[in-house]
């Protein structure tokens, strides 16, 4: 095999499969065949295939519809009505190629049955009179409209019937796939329609019995069948609910199953809580402001953590701005007490080196040596000697911060006993377990400001422990946030100009340079906005640019130059997302804010307010559609609130501001399915009870295999 077919999709037509189910019969076929090896697809449509993560018959298998045409009505075509969309069927009584005045080819029938006639017309489409012949049997699904007086099926779906033929693009409820380019729907279901019956004995159920019954699924033979081909909209959602159910109750497992070796391990070294109490407590006089009821409380939970034989595996969850950097560091003193070392690995430099001077003046003054490891500095003491390193290579800081270059295989640590993650959704799994490995079993505690929905906690993170900062500092003001219509723009910059002589501004934009696509023309690029504002709008004012691409030397400087108030005005891309603390900032203005998501829009303006100072977010778009969605932010300052909001609108790869790639690849589940998430919750955990090897559900264990996510996020 292996034979390019690329145009035999169309000189068979509508009814290859019909062809293709016939020579499947005559081969083998595993769900593990390479789609390339199979009839009628060959080398290009597999090239064509891959774009849809389509590689092998079971990946065929899980490509499903996301919706469905309805033309399960069939109707006499005496019956039918303009608007309608229906189904008739018909003999075929003439089918011929007419030419338009501009020399275009129209494809015209004529159909009848024993209550009259319609014709169907289609367009450039000539290789239709070798499928269509005169007597045909023939059924033709699509909307009914006028042609002058005459009513008319334009452009229909058609199945030429046979003897024995099932029909899977007519008269009936009709699958439609993500599509690209040169594979469309129709396509997909030529090729998917037979396989499913080749493969029939290869749907072995791997849930057991007593799973199936309790949670009211469909079996797994049952569901894939319906989810492409359904006998009507009722059991297609049944398909789709069991479908969705594997999906989630795969990702539980997954998180359990995690869990469960994470506490089989035994901490390398124990921490003792109760030798250094008044220790803790005077770091706590120290600071100069006071810790709110939820940092205290996600204090406590940590500091249990630490005193545990088992390592912590800790989510901290918190708002912008609501304090988890002073939680940690109160985590790593705790191990500077017991004579361990800490690493806070964080994404970027910019973030990093925001934690390196935050961490440095709380812990500095304690005796405890903090250094900088990014790819442009080494690593730096906090104090004024520099670290001395060993012949080996390792550190002898107390607290390393750094980015991926933690990661080196250089860099060794001599007793790492505490590993802080910040952003840790943007670190894959193989790098969090990388930096962990050097130390015998450190607790890892991992942060984010980004806003996690509920249902996306109980989802992904089933194998960390939650703490959560649901408390803002006291005296901080909510941040006064408008969408300004495009008539009020000059009126905004006039009031910014005001404001300049005592506060600080950010302008973000979404790009770095204007893109040529036609659909982003109107997205407003930073390095022409720099330009344009300082030339037309803020001509007296101390503009400053920063954006990804520059050298982190630069960066450094327009972020000191900012931070020591040598810059009023700082326009930027989305890279101030995370890790940028402005004193004096107390207005964010967001240009083509529809192209961020509320969760990312919340983080950008979380940039600002850091104060006690009253701060505002100023919200532009050029899109009507968004009006509403933005409006959101005027009145839900809760970030929580704001992700859920966005997960229903966008959809879960917008839930993080980025689009996730390997980050609940979902084809059918839903994470705003509170039941299902629970009802897998349940399954998963009763899976791991009565069998915590998966010994007795070994179909399952294979299943699982390749479905366990390595990645949470791109690397």
């Amino acid at each position: 095999m292996g034979l390019d077919y690329s145009r035999g999709s169309c000189l068979l037509g509508f009814d290859s499969h019909f062809f293709l189910a016939a020579f499947l019969f005559t081969m083998t076929i595993e769900l593990s065949t390479p789609v390339q090896s199979l009839y009628m697809i060959g080398p290009t449509y597999a090239r064509r295939l891959k774009k849809l993560e389509i590689e092998t018959v079971e990946d065929l298998f899980n490509h499903f519809p996301f919706r469905y045409e309805d033309y399960s009505l069939i109707s006499k075509i005496g019956l039918v009505q303009p608007g309608e969309k229906v189904t008739i069927q018909g003999i075929v009584k003439e089918i011929k190629n007419e030419y338009t005045k501009h020399g275009k080819k129209i494809q015209k029938a004529v159909v009848a049955d024993e209550t009259g006639e319609i014709d169907a017309v289609w367009y450039n489409q000539p290789f239709l009179i070798k499928n269509i012949h005169r007597e045909d049997k023939i059924n033709l699904s699509g909307e009914v409209n006028w042609f002058g007086h005459t009513l008319i099926l334009e452009t229909p779906q058609y199945e030429v019937l046979k003897p024995g033929y099932e029909t899977i693009h007519t008269g009936r409820l009709v699958p439609i796939y993500p599509e690209t380019s040169g594979v469309t729907s129709k396509w997909l279901r030529s090729r998917i329609a037979p396989l499913l019956k080749q493969c029939a004995d290869k749907f072995i159920e791997y849930l057991s019995y007593s799973i199936v019954r309790e949670n009211n699924l469909l079996d797994f033979a049952t569901s894939l069948k319906q989810i492409h081909f359904p006998q009507n909209r009722k059991i297609a959602k049944l398909a789709r609910e069991r479908l969705a159910f594997d999906e989630l109750l795969f990702i539980q497992l997954s998180s359990l199953i995690r869990k469960a070796q994470w506490q089989k391990e035994v901490v390398g070294n124990k921490f003792q809580i109760s030798n250094f109490k008044d220790q803790i407590q005077e770091f706590f006089k120290k600071l100069p402001f006071l810790l709110t009821k939820a940092q205290r409380r996600c204090v406590s939970e940590i500091l249990t953590d630490l005193g545990s034989p088992r390592p912590m595996n800790r989510l901290l969850q918190g708002d912008v701005g609501s304090g988890k950097t002073v939680v940690a560091a109160i985590a790593m003193y705790l191990a500077y007490l017991n004579n361990f070392q800490s690493a806070l690995m964080a994404p970027t430099e910019i973030l990093a080196q925001q934690h390196y001077e935050t961490i440095a003046k709380l812990l500095g003054p304690l005796g405890v040596k903090v250094g900088l490891q990014t790819k442009t500095s080494k690593a730096t003491s906090q104090l004024a000697n520099q670290l001395t390193r060993k012949p080996t290579n390792q550190q002898t800081s107390h607290i390393i911060v750094g980015t991926h270059a933690l990661l080196s295989e250089k860099l060794e640590f001599q007793r790492l006993g505490l590993v802080v993650i910040d952003e840790q959704h943007r670190f894959g799994v193989e790098q969090r377990t990388t930096l962990r490995k050097k130390g015998i079993n450190p607790h890892l505690l991992t942060l984010t400001a980004t806003p996690i929905p509920r249902s996306v906690a109980l989802t992904l993170y089933g194998e960390l422990d939650l703490s959560y900062i649901d408390e803002m500092p006291k005296g901080r003001l909510k941040i006064k946030t408008w969408l300004v219509p495009a008539e009020k723009r000059q009126a905004a910059y006039e009031w910014i100009k005001k404001q300049l002589k005592k506060d600080q501004v950010f302008i973000i934009c979404p790009l770095i340079e204007e893109s040529l696509v036609e659909t982003m023309l109107s997205v407003r690029a930073a390095t022409t906005e720099y330009q344009r504002l300082q030339k037309e709008i803020f001509p007296k004012s101390r503009l400053g640019l920063l954006h990804g691409r520059l050298k982190s030397k630069e960066k450094e400087k327009v972020l000191g130059d900012f931070r020591q108030n040598k810059l009023e005005i700082l326009v930027a891309t989305p890279v101030v997302e995370v890790g940028i603390d402005i004193p004096n900032a107390t207005i964010m203005m967001i240009e083509t804010a529809e192209r961020f998501g509320l969760a990312q829009l919340h983080q950008l303006r979380g940039r600002v307010g850091r104060r006690e100072k009253q701060s505002y977010c100023l919200l532009f778009s050029e899109s009507d559609k968004s009006q509403n969605r933005l409006k959101a932010l005027e009145t839900i300052y809760n970030g929580a609130e704001l992700a859920e909001l966005d997960l229903k609108l966008r959809g879960p790869g917008d839930v993080f501001g980025i689009r996730q790639h390997g980050f609940l690849n979902l084809k059918v589940a839903s994470l705003t399915d509170y039941v299902l998430i629970d009802k897998a919750k349940k399954a998963a955990g009763k899976i791991l009870r009565e069998d915590a090897s998966l010994g007795r559900f070994s179909l399952l264990k294979e299943k699982l295999k390749k479905y366990t996510i390595r990645k949470v996020a791109p690397d």
